[in-house]
């Protein structure tokens, strides 16, 4: 049974998707999973095929990898939002193409808006570039990559909202890299560090 024509996605982002290619093709949108009042929202690029067809984020195998290696730094779903650039998944899992980012880049600054999380963490590569370079495809092969990036906190400018990205290797590469995992953890670390932070300075005002 697909979401697609469910009544939930009446909204203007949603409906700039409806009669895409992408959207024809996929079984299912797929929104999101964890808990949408967190402070952190991960950020991946796409659904893949079980995210397809279950209408969830991060359920095939590199989804079941993130919720041990959340595990392992004392977190777990509740503490954390999953969403993706895209909300239908590409065919054959290909790179997303400019103008399909461009569709769903609207409800993504929507759920971010919506959410108001204290830190976003891009999963990967291709999601790093995308914020670095505020969403615009043409600019992202301008930036650095995730084996220099991960880990440091930088203040951006993301559609006029004022965003603390923290790159974090995507959980796929651990399961192929062991040596990762300590990097991922130290990284989360530095994560769970900026919203202790955040929380602090909320004290004060």
């Amino acid at each position: 049974m697909s979401n697609k024509n469910s009544p939930e996605f009446d909204f203007p982002e949603a409906n700039l998707l409806k009669g895409t290619e992408l959207f024809n093709n996929c079984t299912n949108i797929v929104v999101g999973k964890g808990n949408p009042n967190s402070d952190i929202l991960f950020v991946g690029e796409a659904p893949g095929k079980n995210e397809d067809l279950q209408g969830l984020a991060f359920v095939g195998v590199a989804g079941k990898n993130l919720d041990k290696l959340l595990e392992r730094v004392g977190l777990s779903l509740n503490d954390v939002y999953i969403a993706n650039i895209l909300k239908c998944r590409p065919p054959e899992n290909r790179d997303p193409l400019p103008e399909e980012i461009e569709i769903h880049k609207p409800w993504l600054i929507k759920q971010i808006k919506e959410m108001k999380p204290k830190v976003v963490c891009s999963l990967g590569n291709y999601a790093t570039k995308f914020f670095l370079a505020k969403g615009e495809v043409k600019d992202m092969a301008n930036q650095q990559g995730i084996t220099t990036l991960h880990g440091k906190v930088r203040e951006i400018d993301f559609d006029g909202l004022k965003i603390k990205l923290i790159p974090l290797f995507h959980p796929a590469a651990i399961i192929y890299n062991q040596r990762l995992l300590p990097l991922w953890e130290a990284d989360m670390e530095i994560v769970k560090e900026e919203i202790r932070k955040s929380k602090e300075q909320k004290k004060l005002f």
